[in-house]
This record gives structure tokens, C-alpha cells and sequence, in this order.
């Protein structure tokens, strides 16, 4: 287990780029000029293409209604979704095809306040076999990771393990507490974390806040990572809410602006990402610039996917879905709109299978309009 730098930064500033904002028109809206797509500086593989300029969405069904602050969401093999609720800090099992839920139980440690609380969820790669589920959630002292053996074989309610503390010590705050986990293609277990308010920690090394970290499943610095001795693997990230990787196993993150800009980036290991001396792009070859970036009150990104050679960006304020088309990492075309004001604030996105997406709302997280039911899982098709 590795213990990082402790900041606890509570505050609640003007510029966090994830509140409220009023719905938009429906279908995939034309690009204005305020939405921006750039060449990335990582480059491309030789002889790649790219996808069609634009692509579509079919919201094939609601899988799950009647959810409580959802936020992470991991599909099980052979079958199921669990999905975590960051106030209530539970995680319920989905059965996708009736839509029924079974409560696990509830994760002991969670201390819900703001945007803290049971964030990203994921399973582990050797999950056939082990049965772990992985959770990065906010306590009363810092944001962590643990990982917990699920047994469905017991009742509902009490199928989850104790809790085992792989990685501690990610400040936190009321804002800003990133918290979004994946395995890689690597099989090591990739963070993304939030500067909890506190700008200057995102250029600090030393501290674990506004980065990308890459741990081994058991909570160590992976081997190979670009600072030696060191969890980091990328730096200069205002909160990063989403990460994904595409069929060249290269790995994208989605973060929130402050008031300018948000963004959506390759990440390189190593690079800096800017924050908060940099917001959106800069100029220059000091910071890595994003490939795409966006007015706040277009996206205030969350989730991330990758399917049909481009990216998928659930937007909460924006209240929207981004497609973003890829020619290696560099965007191939401008960013396209889908779903604007239909459903709400979007959460989280997660691959489904070919070209299918998993869709979670978040109305229920303080910030939306919450109404009955209003918080759902959806199964969407995409080109």
C-alpha cells in the first residue's frame, strides 16, 4: 500500500465547469465556433484511418431506472452491470436484460460531501477468478482505492467483502476529487484525480492531486512508469473524470475547465497537461495540448469511451454527448453533439460491445433536476 501527499483543500470555487446550465436543442447540433479540434502533438500510427466525419446515435432502450446519484458503472463478463451511487455509497448489480436490481451492500468509509463521495468503479482483470472489485471513493480524510471480494452467492445486501486499502492519500475536497479508475490494456490500474481546489498541486510532483496515476493491482508505482518510485503518469490535470483507450491501446482523458475550456486529451506518459498555468491550448510546446476543447457550458466532461474509432464524452453541464472521430490521437474531424437536453446531465459512458454504449445519467447529483425515475442506465447504438 502506498501513502501519498495529504491536501485537503475545501474549497468551492466560481469556476468549477460541472454546474447547472439550461438544456440545449436535441439531435447532433452543428459545431459552433466556440468547440475546437486540433492535431494532438503524440502523432499517429502509419496508414491509419480515420472514421466517417459524422456519426449517429439510437437510443436502443432504458436498461435501469430509479437510480440514487449514480457514478460509476462496470459491466460484468457473461452478463450484468454494477453501478456505484456516490451518495448513498452503494454499488447495485443491474441485470441488463430485465432491468432488475440487487443491492450489494454498502461501502463502509465513504464520506459523501459535494462531489466527494463512492465514485469509479472497476473490476479486476483477473475478476473471472478473484471476484474484486476495485472503488475509488472520498473518506473523512482523503480520497482512496480499495478493492472488495463480491460474492453473489449471498444475500442482497451483504455481498460485499471488507474493504482492502490498495492506495490512499489523493487530497480531496468539496470539489474536485477526480475519481475515475480503469484497468488498462497493461493490466495495471489507472487513476484519474482532482486538485481538490487547491491549483497548485497540480504541478507538484510530489503531491498525488490533479494527476493521472498508474498503481499495479496491488497499490505500487507500475514498472515503467515515467518517474521513477513515483505513481505518477501524467501531471498539470485540473480534475480528470474520465479515461478510455483505443484499439492501439493509447489512453484518453477527459477533464474539467475552469471558465474557458475544457478538454479532452492524449495523454503521453510524463507530459504536463498545463493546469493551472495553462487552460485549454496555450501555444508553445511547454504544455501538451488537448486534441479537442470545449466552452464549459458545452460538456464540464465526465465519462469517456472509445467506440467506432472515436471517442465518446458524456457531457454534465452540457447535457450532452460528444462524439469526437480519430485519426490516430489527433481528432480527424470536429467534435459532434448528440442527445443535447434529452436526458439531463450525462455521467458516465462505458463500451458495451461493438457499437454499443452504456449511458448513465446524473440528475440526481445535487446539480441536475432531479424527478422520478430521472436517473437511469441507457443502451445506445453509434456510428
Amino acid at each position: 500500500m502506498v501513502t501519498g501527499v495529504l491536501a485537503a483543500a475545501l474549497l468551492l470555487t466560481a469556476g468549477c465547469s460541472s454546474g447547472d446550465s439550461s438544456a440545449g436543442s436535441a439531435g447532433g447540433d452543428a459545431v459552433a465556433p466556440s468547440r475546437t479540434a486540433a492535431p494532438s502533438p503524440s502523432g499517429q500510427a502509419p496508414g491509419e484511418s480515420a472514421p466517417p466525419a459524422k456519426g449517429s446515435v439510437k437510443v436502443l432502450r432504458t436498461v435501469a431506472e430509479g437510480l440514487d446519484s449514480p457514478w460509476g458503472l462496470a459491466p460484468i463478463p457473461g452478463g450484468g452491470l454494477l453501478v456505484a451511487s456516490r451518495d448513498k455509497a452503494t454499488i447495485t448489480h443491474v441485470d441488463e436484460r430485465t432491468g432488475k436490481k440487487t443491492e450489494l451492500g454498502t461501502v463502509p468509509g465513504v464520506a459523501p460531501e459535494g462531489e466527494g463521495g463512492l465514485l469509479g468503479i472497476a473490476l479486476s482483470p483477473d475478476f473471472a477468478s478473484d471476484h474484486m472489485i476495485y472503488a475509488y471513493f472520498t473518506s473523512a480524510s482523503d480520497n482512496r482505492i480499495v478493492r472488495m471480494l463480491y460474492d453473489p452467492q449471498k444475500p442482497a445486501g451483504r455481498q460485499l467483502g471488507a474493504p482492502d486499502t490498495v492506495f490512499k492519500g489523493i487530497p480531496k475536497g468539496f470539489i474536485h476529487n477526480g475519481g475515475r479508475i480503469a484497468f488498462g490494456p497493461d493490466r495495471m490500474l489507472y487513476a484519474g484525480t482532482g486538485e481538490a481546489g487547491d491549483k497548485g498541486l497540480s504541478q507538484d510532483l510530489k503531491s498525488l492531486g490533479g494527476k493521472i496515476l498508474r498503481l499495479t493491482p496491488e497499490g505500487e508505482p507500475a514498472p515503467g512508469n515515467p518517474f521513477p518510485g513515483s505513481p505518477v503518469y501524467s501531471y498539470g490535470h485540473r480534475n480528470v473524470q474520465g479515461l478510455a483507450w483505443d484499439g492501439k491501446q493509447r489512453l484518453f482523458a477527459s477533464e474539467f475547465g475552469q471558465n474557458t475550456w475544457d478538454e479532452l486529451n492524449a495523454i503521453k506518459p510524463g507530459d504536463n497537461y498545463g493546469w493551472p498555468e495553462a487552460e485549454g491550448r496555450s501555444g508553445g510546446s511547454r504544455f501538451h495540448a488537448p486534441l479537442a476543447q470545449w466552452r464549459t457550458d458545452e460538456a464540464s466532461p465526465s465519462g469517456l469511451a472509445h467506440a467506432g474509432g472515436s471517442l465518446w464524452m458524456a457531457g454534465l453541464r452540457g447535457q450532452r454527448l460528444w462524439r469526437v472521430p480519430l485519426k490516430g490521437t489527433e481528432a480527424s474531424a470536429e467534435p459532434q453533439a448528440f442527445l443535447t437536453g434529452e436526458f439531463g446531465r450525462l455521467r458516465t459512458v462505458v463500451p458495451a460491445g461493438g457499437n454499443r454504449l452504456w449511458l448513465v445519467t446524473s440528475n440526481t447529483d445535487g446539480r441536475g433536476n432531479p424527478k422520478k425515475g430521472d436517473d437511469r442506465i441507457l443502451e445506445l447504438e453509434v456510428t
